[in-house]
């Protein structure tokens, strides 16, 4: 063993040859799930340059910047509330995180129904904050003037710039609350028990696949706390 060990490549070359074979790193890990991390990864590069792009045209305009707490104000019984609609959009996405993790755990236990309630429960949290993003887009359209090209209460970058970052999370949102639904179907009917397989694959599939689903899910979750600071309180 002791002549095996001397015989690996040492410093970076090493490093490189144990993540180059998957039955070093990645032994005993389900394909999905060390794809899901990949993809997440990849997801994540994209993000942050969406984030520095905002950063750098935020800070290198000369016109002022719309501040936040006037452009998403919300009138309530004739009081100007700052933020509320963004306040309560991003309680129940972080809410829907929770919920979805208590799926991944009664998935784990076969409690089968209960993994399917939370799964659609998550879904609804989802479907919810999408369909307040939308009336938050329809405000700012339809009653602030605010353009992807132009911006009455500021510097033109401003609509670009949200709308850009907050539709390509939107759609991260969307595409997930299609797979919660999807799923939330199959876990009551079974087919992760039973090994049923899917419409569009020939393979079976078990409760990993909650796992792997419940991680793009807190992926997203994670994603709008970083947009919810950048575009909501700086």
């Amino acid at each position: 063993m002791s002549n095996n060990l001397s015989n690996l490549p040492k410093g970076f070359k090493g490093l490189t040859h144990d993540f180059s074979s998957d039955q070093v790193t990645f032994k005993g890990v389900k394909w999905g799930k060390a794809m899901m991390w990949i993809f997440l990864l990849s997801d994540t590069f994209i993000f942050s340059c969406f984030l520095i792009s905002y950063m750098s045209a935020r800070s290198s305009t000369p016109i002022p910047w719309p501040n936040a707490s006037e452009v998403f104000a919300l009138e309530v019984f004739g009081v100007h509330v700052p933020l509320l609609l963004i306040a309560i959009m991003t309680f129940v996405l972080i809410t829907s995180s929770g919920t979805m993790a208590l799926a991944v755990k009664f998935g784990y236990e076969r409690k089968r129904k209960l993994c399917a309630l939370f799964i659609f429960l998550t879904a609804i949290g989802g479907l919810t904050f999408v369909g307040m993003q939308a009336f938050e887009w329809s405000k700012l359209i339809f009653e602030e003037g605010i353009r992807p090209w132009s911006n009455p209460m500021g510097a033109n970058q401003f609509g670009a710039i949200f709308f850009m970052v907050t539709g390509f999370h939107g759609t991260h949102v969307t595409i997930g609350v299609i797979f919660l639904f999807i799923f939330a179907r199959k876990t009551w009917r079974g087919d992760f028990e039973s090994g049923k397989r899917g419409f569009f694959t020939s393979m079976k599939s078990d409760y990993v696949a909650i796992e792997i689903l419940g991680l793009y899910w807190h992926f997203v979750d994670l994603v709008w706390v970083f947009i919810f600071a950048f575009f909501y309180l700086w």
